[in-house]
Parts: C-alpha cells; sequence; structure tokens
C-alpha cells in the first residue's frame, strides 16, 4: 500500500514525500520529527505500512484503540516471529541489524501461552522481592559516586556521563555481579546501544550472563538473579541467559532515555516539577517509542484497518499516545497512556524502575541546583531509530562543587563483591562465597571502581 495509491500526500519534509511504499523510519528526518510522520500515518487509518530499517517492513498501529486491542488480545495476536513469513521466506535481508531486537529469543518477551504464564510468573515474583526503600538508596549512592567523577568540572554530557551509567550500575547490583562480570556485563550492553562491534559485544555480554548464572547456581545469594533461578517454574540456563538479557536491555536502555529526556525539559524549564518532568515524557516521547511486534494467527480488521496473518504488526506507544482521541483521557487519566505497554506483555518492572530515573533525576538536581542546559533545546540532536525516543546528547554548565562520601557507614569486610548498605529484601544475606576467578585479571572497569568506592579503597 503506497502513499499514491491512497490519495494521500504527505507532509513537506516527510521520509515519505515523493516515495510510494512504507515510510521508512530509520532515519534522521524521523527522528527529528516523528511526530509529523505519526500524524501522516494516522490519516491512513489505525495502521499503515512503515520500515523499521532498510528492507524490513512492518505495519505501525498508530491509534490508541486499535493499540490497546492488539495489546490486549493475545489469542488473535501473538508474540512468536517464527511465524513471520516473508523473514523465512528469504524476503527479509538476514544481516539486517534491527533483527537481534525483533527473532525470537527464550524469554517472557516473545512467549505465548503457557510458555509466556510461566516464565513472566518467575520474572513477577522474583522482581516483587525488591525493597524499593533499599533500591532508591542504592541508587542515591550510584548517583553520589557518579557526579563525583565530573562534579568539579562545570560541565558535562549527562548521557554518557550518567544517564546511560546510572542504570547500568543499578543492575549490576541487583545481580549482584562479581566486579570482573560485572564490568564486562556493563561493556558489552554499552557497546550493543552504541553499536560498536556488535557482533562481540553480544558474545561478550551473553558469555557474562552465562558465568554469572553459573556462578549462581553453585553459590546462591539474596538478589535477582538467584531468586530467578531458585524459582519453582525451573528456568534452564538458556532461558536464565535470556531472561536477564531482557531485563538489562527492556531496563537499562528506557531508563536513560526517559532520565535524558526528562532532564531536558526540567534544565529548559525550571518552573516544571520533576513528576511533571517524567509524565510529559510518558505521553509524548515515551523512551520506547515503537515495539511490540505482534504477528496476527488470522487475517483479521482491527478499526478498519486489515492486518495479514503472520506479518509483524508494530505497536507505537508514541503515535497512540498522541491519538487526537485522547485529548481528554490525557488530562484527566494520568496512568493512561501505553508507554508501559498494556495486556499480557505489559512491563513487569515499570514500579522499581520509576525508583530508579526518579531518584536518579532528583540526585543530581539536588547535588547541582544550579545546573543548565549548555545549548537550547530545540538544537539538541535524536538518535537515529524505529524503535527509541532517545536523545542523543545533554550538554550541561554548572557552578563546580566538591565531591561527596556517600559510602555507606562503617562498611564491613565482606566476601559479596559489593557491600550492601541493607539486604535487598530487608533480611539478612547470607555469607558467599565467590569462586576463583577462572579469567585472567582484567583492568577495572566502571563496576570494579564503584565496589572499590563503596568498601573505601
Amino acid at each position: 500500500m503506497g502513499f499514491e495509491a491512497e490519495g494521500q500526500t504527505p507532509p513537506p519534509g516527510c521520509p515519505a514525500h515523493g516515495a510510494p511504499g512504507p515510510v521508512p523510519l530509520w532515519g534522521p528526518e524521523f527522528a527529528a520529527d516523528p511526530h509529523q510522520i505519526y500524524s501522516h500515518l494516522r490519516s491512513m487509518g489505525a495502521a499503515a505500512p512503515v520500515e523499521v530499517a532498510p528492507g524490513v517492513p512492518v505495519t505501525l498501529v498508530t491509534g490508541y484503540t486499535a493499540a490497546r486491542s492488539v495489546l490486549q488480545d493475545p489469542r488473535r495476536f501473538v508474540r512468536d516471529s517464527d511465524r513471520w513469513e516473508a523473514y523465512h521466506n528469504g524476503g527479509i535481508p538476514h544481516d539486517s541489524p534491527v533483527l537481534q531486537l525483533i527473532l525470537k529469543r527464550q524469554n517472557a518477551m516473545f512467549a505465548d501461552g503457557q510458555e509466556h504464564v510461566r516464565l513472566r510468573q518467575a520474572l513477577t515474583d522474583s522482581l516483587n522481592q525488591i525493597d524499593t526503600y533499599t533500591l532508591r538508596k542504592r541508587v542515591d549512592q550510584i548517583g553520589e559516586y557518579l557526579i563525583n567523577r565530573f562534579c568539579q568540572d562545570g560541565k558535562v554530557d549527562l548521557i554518557p556521563e550518567y544517564a546511560r551509567k546510572l542504570p547500568l550500575l543499578v543492575f549490576a547490583y541487583l545481580f549482584d555481579c562479581p566486579q570482573e562480570v560485572g564490568d564486562r556485563l556493563i561493556t558489552g550492553i554499552s557497546d550493543l546501544f552504541d553499536g560498536r562491534d556488535a557482533h562481540n559485544a553480544n558474545n561478550m555480554l551473553v558469555g557474562a550472563l552465562m558465568d554469572l548464572v553459573a556462578l549462581k547456581r553453585r553459590s546462591p545469594g539474596d538478589d535477582l538473579v538467584s531468586w530467578l533461578i531458585g524459582h519453582p517454574n525451573g528456568l534452564t540456563d538458556a532461558e536464565m541467559v535470556q531472561q536477564l538479557v531482557l531485563l538489562v536491555g527492556g531496563g537499562t536502555e528506557p531508563i536513560q532515555n526517559l532520565m535524558s529526556s526528562a532532564l531536558c525539559r526540567l534544565l529548559d524549564d525550571r518552573s516544571v516539577r520533576v513528576d511533571e518532568a517524567i509524565n510529559a515524557v510518558l505521553w509524548n516521547d515515551p523512551p520506547i517509542a515503537n515495539y511490540a511486534i505482534h504477528y496476527p494467527v488470522t487475517d483479521v480488521e482491527v478499526e478498519g484497518s486489515r492486518l495479514k496473518a503472520n506479518s509483524p504488526v508494530m505497536i507505537s506507544f508514541a503515535a497512540a499516545n498522541a491519538d487526537p482521541a485522547l485529548a481528554e483521557a490525557q488530562s484527566s487519566a494520568k496512568r493512561a497512556h501505553l508507554a508501559w505497554g498494556a495486556g499480557p506483555h505489559a512491563c513487569p518492572a515499570k514500579d522499581w524502575a520509576h525508583v530508579i530515573y526518579e531518584a536518579g533525576i532528583e540526585r543530581l538536581l539536588k547535588r547541582l541546583p544550579d545546573i543548565e542546559l549548555a545549548v537550547p533545546a530545540s538544537g539538541l540532536y535524536w538518535r537515529p531509530g524505529a524503535f527509541q525516543r532517545a536523545l542523543a546528547e545533554l550538554p550541561t554548565r554548572f557552578t563546580p562543587v566538591a565531591p561527596v562520601d556517600a559510602r555507606p557507614a562503617a562498611a564491613a569486610p565482606s566476601s559479596t563483591p559489593l557491600p550492601q548498605s541493607a539486604p535487598l529484601v530487608g533480611r539478612p544475606a547470607e555469607p558467599q562465597r565467590t569462586p576463583a576467578p577462572t579469567q585472567p585479571q582484567r583492568r577495572k572497569g566502571l563496576w570494579g571502581a564503584l565496589a572499590d568506592w563503596l568498601q573505601g579503597k
């Protein structure tokens, strides 16, 4: 279905202007003004054809009601990409970089039916053991550590030095990673997000998680990985690794993007409250703008749009939130947005994710009260990509301040890699014996340096 065949004229500057066929969502034009594209796509109906990468077409659902219909109907719409006929018939370039985000993995995101229930239950039961009070204290400490690294400089790009590192370090804490494993995990996921040697980055990430799972099976502790391993639903090693990939990838990138966008709004207008900035981002620029790919079991019509069986249907959370029919709901129902998804695959970790990004933002503003944007907000650059809404940079300036010591008071020596100021779930953690590393000693990375700082080294 092309624009010319539908009699529609793309707006000036639209990536589809003068080009029939699916609208590309992967170029800088889309990143610069996605809502212009969503508005045009919405004029074609509740769903329209787009490309998430060259040669990778999907149908994008832009209507709010249609999006909820797909998200909440697991009988007609499934997540198993093995149904993707065009891919299996050779119609999709198998070297496309976006496939790692689309093709099936052994975790709850890509599972259906009883398999999804089993994996999802293990995930939610384990996440529910996290004590949010203790988590917030650790986020504050990690935030202080990161701020100490640049607080005397008077300027910083907050994305690489704060918004990106904070959630990565929080996950290393939740996983109770040994220093060397934590450093590999952080390096691997960071390189994947940055597009640096994706194959080696993925191998490093998966290798680190495999080593972590093996360690926790031998010596379980009071941490998220151990809780998943000990869950009665009995996850295999392969399922464990992919559940952890889901947690790290689905947690760090969205939190980074949300923190950056909210901080941009706050620093552009200091009269805005933190909760107001966060809510505005979740409505207008959700950190994962387009995702939740489903496959209709049969040909089906949703809100007047025909969706073909076994072809990928992607939900635009950003476009659905901006549906003009929702104008009244947005003012009266604060939580009606779809930034966290809906239905059986809705984000299971939104509550503790909120703790991370809210505490991280508030800690930064408290430590650097006069921080401001170094360039106008209108001049900031957004990262191209079909799936995320993410600032590429957030340069700021502030009055230099002295570092502070936010380490736990009188931290006792411990055999655990990172002494905790309080147990993760409010009970004493049993002593652990970390096996001797089987790999050569590496230079300490970000996680190892933080662990040393917290131990007073």
